[in-house]
């Protein structure tokens, strides 16, 4: 049995294996993560994100952000209301678009928006686009996440949802060596549950959380 990144139960136990690694299923809040050993060190996993072409221009891009952008908007209402796109990426685009809204935006990103003083400050909401199937530690990053979003305030994510062991044994999404952490409808449900949140999910990607307390 592993210990659950995010949970930190120990009943996480063999859920696939492939040939890059194996995959573990905690029993408590169903996150599906890589085996430790299997984790990038920092400089490839950079090399990896090098890769990624996102910019404000790509109209694509901008539309495929949009499918949270828009019905975050119309949750949150009227501006001026103040955000942090967690992160952003080497391309910030999910904050262009929102300050074009009429948002105040900050960014933050471990490698290529590395600003600590963003992340010592609460706002109305907070969003993260592909970028919580990264975490290597989800229990410290999830912390921050919630711990920057006031009372009432929302966190608007974007992440590929896991299913059953038959989907997932197919599933692309799992080849990404930098995808390490797979979330469920199970496993945003127990932590909505478990810190005080409504959850909402948008599509089959789209997860809106609102900050009861």
């Amino acid at each position: 049995m592993q210990t659950c990144p995010l949970c930190h139960s120990q009943s996480a136990g063999t859920f696939h294996q492939d040939k890059r690694r194996a995959y573990f299923r905690c029993l408590d809040c169903a996150l599906i993560f890589a085996e430790p050993d299997a984790l990038l060190p920092p400089e490839d996993e950079k090399a990896v994100y090098d890769q990624h072409e996102n910019n404000p221009e790509d109209l694509g891009y901008r539309s495929f952000l949009g499918r949270l952008a828009t019905p975050l908007a119309e949750r949150l209402g009227a501006s001026p209301l103040s955000g942090l796109d967690f992160g952003c990426g080497p391309g910030p685009t999910l904050s262009v678009m929102l300050e074009e809204m009429g948002y105040n935006m900050a960014i933050y990103d471990p490698y290529f928006a590395h600003k600590p003083e963003a992340l010592e400050r609460q706002y109305d909401f907070v969003t993260c686009t592909e970028a919580i199937e990264h975490f290597y530690t989800p229990a410290k990053e999830w912390g921050q996440l919630i711990g920057m979003v006031k009372p009432g305030g929302w966190l608007g994510l974007m992440t590929k949802l896991a299913t059953d062991i038959d989907a997932f044994v197919q599933w692309h999404y799992k080849n990404d060596p930098t995808h390490v952490s797979f979330f469920s409808r199970e496993t945003f449900r127990y932590l909505a549950q478990r810190d005080s949140l409504e959850v909402e999910f948008v599509g089959n990607d789209v997860i809106l959380l609102r900050k009861t307390q």
